[in-house]
């Protein structure tokens, strides 16, 4: 998560501790309490809650391919491609993507055509232009070299404040804090039985306090493993977060509809909008529309009344 949640985090944290009457200090011991009030863990409760979630990361931690590797890079592309997508989806496309574009200099050459016939079949199709983007500036900019900076991250295209201290934790072994959906189920179990509608600021204190700054990639491994396990054991605590929200049905809709028309132009040289509709048997002026947002977002171009993928 970007820096000045944290630091928001430790001015009041500090302020809190300069104001505080030391004598009522000894009247609130945290010692024989798992949590205090305010959510201040101890030192026994940390200690508590990383042996419960290393345990049975020990037991029963994912092989997944992206943590085979320290590749930024490779790193890089997995993070992407989890964004709202299920592992088991992204293990079909993971290693063929990096077959197809080994490095950031191939993928910045490639065509978007050629990377988004890789990318079928995750959906989301903003994260591949995204990605292409990425590696373009990475070499015009940083020397083929990803940067370590959340600060720097950040900046790219498709890479938010999760996903840019994520990367760093992962593939620069930086101690950063941040939250996605498995960590945030952990929290909400662990530290808010009787709560509903929990905020991501409730919770990323006790990210920052749990955290083991000394070994943070595996730590956050184990924490999203931990989050899965409890998935399927039970009801999904997530529901109770402030920032909970069903997926809309993927079926008929506008997203189903851009990814079938991408899928006929990266078959095609170039199609007309009647063709489209004809081979997708949906009604043309949806096919228009989906159409003219493309076009907008820069997936595609015209040609008198034919088009074609960028």
């Amino acid at each position: 998560m970007a820096d000045y949640l944290l630091c928001d985090y430790n001015k009041k944290l500090m302020k809190s501790k300069s104001t505080r009457d030391p004598r009522k200090d000894k009247k609130k011991d945290c010692t024989s309490e798992p949590v205090c009030s305010g959510k201040r863990l101890t030192q026994a409760a940390v200690r508590k809650f990383r042996e419960m979630i290393y345990r049975h990361y020990r037991r029963h931690g994912r092989s997944l391919p992206w943590r085979m590797t320290h590749n930024p890079y490779y790193i890089l592309v997995s993070e992407i491609m989890l964004q709202q997508t299920q592992v088991q989806r992204v293990m079909g496309k993971y290693e063929p993507f990096i077959r197809a574009f080994p490095d950031f200099s191939s993928l910045a050459r490639a065509s978007l055509r050629t990377v988004l016939r890789e990318w079928q079949g995750l959906g989301y199709n903003r994260r591949a232009i995204a990605l292409k983007q990425i590696a373009q500036r990475v070499m015009k900019e940083f020397q083929g070299k990803l940067p370590s900076s959340v600060e720097v991250l950040i900046t790219f295209p498709g890479i938010g404040e999760a996903t840019a201290a994520s990367i760093a934790a992962f593939a620069f072994h930086t101690p950063t804090v941040f939250i996605e959906t498995n960590i945030r189920r952990v929290f909400i179990h662990g530290f808010f039985h009787d709560r509903t509608n929990i905020r991501d600021a409730e919770i990323l204190p006790l990210v920052e306090q749990t955290l083991d700054t000394s070994h943070p990639r595996e730590w956050y491994y184990a924490l999203m493993d931990y989050g899965v396990m409890l998935k399927q054991k039970q009801v999904n605590p997530n529901r109770r977060s402030a920032h909970y929200q069903k997926q809309s049905p993927f079926h008929g809709s506008n997203r189903q509809v851009r990814g079938m028309i991408l899928k006929a132009l990266t078959a095609e040289s170039y199609l007309s909008e009647q063709e489209i509709a004809q081979r997708l048997q949906i009604p043309f002026e949806k096919i228009k529309n989906n159409l003219d947002q493309l076009e907008k977002e820069g997936f595609i171009e015209r040609k008198g009344n034919r088009m074609r993928v960028v």
